[in-house]
């Protein structure tokens, strides 16, 4: 038996897990940082993979052939798993650990539930048990790098039946995690998946999109861990997305209350609901690459600072849909009850919103299926307009260099200005920000 250490929790999104080298990559940074403190590894689903699994469940969803999507998921897999242990079989998992699932019988079981599919009927639900698979099928091929042990998050991390985004019961979860975790961790690494929970009836759920990093902080919240850190391909928390914008630059330092603003804009960092769980337990979360693993990342945490650099947070796929009053009547708090409860029955999220004497407008993640059941229900009350394909920038910390930077040749069809913030939703530009 281990001597009891000090725990950390670490988590690992797709990007780092892509490809067998990248797996390797991960095994030589948990063996060179986390030798001396218990490791609990949360891992996301492999490179592309959960955009894979949503458009096969699409495709069998919409009673569409979707056998070809599948077998290549499960070849790139299995061609993953292979180039890993090509000389050896996976390494058996810690004696009277839980037994880590072979990547066979994963997607058998996958397979069952493709062919229950039910076209056209209860999409939410049915996501969720498809685009789950994603993350057990990283966790069994890093368990076995790793020659750690596997645990199946989805009995510990309750959750009510809020599809595709379920609300956690926070004692339950606690509960379950404390009775299972601290006794694996006695015995060395543990990896589990992010991203998903489940119902009490053992009903699979997920957290979100992105939502491993918020898998991170509620083990860490159960557990009371020392720190949790997400290794990321970027050098720690920065001001631009490097991707879209030139020369971001980092934050060595940044606050919970900073980070949770930014994450609520659309930061893609940090998951929205990873901050909070942290920051009760004042547990440091750092933000490392895993491209260079001994730099010095960023630290979130209870602390205090200056003005911070402007930072830009960039939302794709956008909609703005407008809504006006048929006889040209005002735009009235009965007219916003009506709106934002179709808004909430069609589960779409508002990014932005902006009311003026007979219309209403709000910036949404765009979603064709849940865009067609808005309409359906207010089509009859309201004139409807909408835009899709468009971006939503904010800037924390604006500056009219800043504005400036980021409008230049772009449409911008609503603009929205607090002391400390900007939102603009735009149409059009370089997609390259200089």
């Amino acid at each position: 038996m281990q001597q009891q250490h000090a725990l950390k929790v670490y988590k690992f999104g797709g990007a780092s897990v892509k490809d067998a080298a990248a797996i390797r990559n991960l095994v030589e940074i948990v063996r060179g940082h986390a030798a001396d403190s218990q490791l609990l590894i949360v891992v996301s689903a492999m490179g592309k993979t959960t955009n894979a699994l949503e458009d096969i469940f699409q495709r069998a969803h919409a009673g569409t052939a979707y056998a070809e999507p599948l077998a290549v998921l499960q070849a790139f897999h299995e061609q993953v798993a292979q180039e890993l242990f090509a000389d050896e079989t996976p390494p058996a998992a810690v004696a009277s650990a839980p037994a880590t699932p072979t990547l066979d019988h994963l997607f058998a079981q996958l397979h069952g539930q493709l062919a229950r599919v039910v076209p056209h009927d209860d999409y939410d639900r049915q996501y969720d048990q498809i685009v789950s698979f994603g993350e057990l099928l990283a966790t069994a091929v890093v368990a076995w790098a790793l020659q750690a042990q596997w645990l199946d998050c989805r009995p510990l991390l309750r959750t009510d039946a809020t599809w595709r985004e379920g609300r956690l019961d926070w004692p339950l979860t606690e509960q379950q995690v404390l009775a299972t975790v601290p006794p694996l961790l006695l015995r060395g690494p543990v990896v589990t998946q992010g991203f998903v929970g489940g119902t009490a009836d053992g009903v699979t759920t997920t957290l979100g999109r992105e939502g491993s990093d918020y898998t991170a902080a509620i083990f860490a919240y159960c557990l009371q861990a020392e720190s949790v850190t997400i290794w990321k391909d970027v050098a720690g928390l920065l001001n631009a997305d490097p991707k879209f914008f030139a020369d971001p630059v980092r934050y060595p330092e940044i606050s919970y209350q900073e980070t949770i603003e930014m994450a609520y804009y659309g930061a893609s960092v940090i998951h929205p609901k990873t901050i909070k769980p942290l920051a009760v337990r004042r547990i440091p979360l750092f933000v490392k690459s895993f491209l260079d693993p001994a730099a010095e990342g960023t630290r979130i945490g209870d602390c205090r600072h200056g003005l911070l650099a402007p930072a830009f947070i960039r939302k794709n796929g956008q909609c703005l849909i407008s809504f006006e009053s048929k006889d040209l009547t005002f735009i009235s708090e009965e007219n916003l009850e009506v709106i934002f409860g179709a808004l909430a029955q069609a589960r779409l999220k508002i990014n932005m919103m902006q009311n003026s004497a007979i219309s209403f407008s709000v910036c949404t993640d765009f979603g064709a299926y849940r865009l067609d059941k808005l309409l359906d229900q207010l089509r009859d009350q309201f004139t409807i307009h909408y835009n899709t394909g468009l971006e939503l920038y904010t800037i924390k910390n604006y500056d009219a260099a800043s504005i400036g930077r980021l409008t230049a040749g772009r449409e911008v069809l609503l603009e929205q200005r607090t002391r400390q913030t900007l939102q603009v939703v735009c149409r059009g530009g370089s997609e390259f920000i200089r």
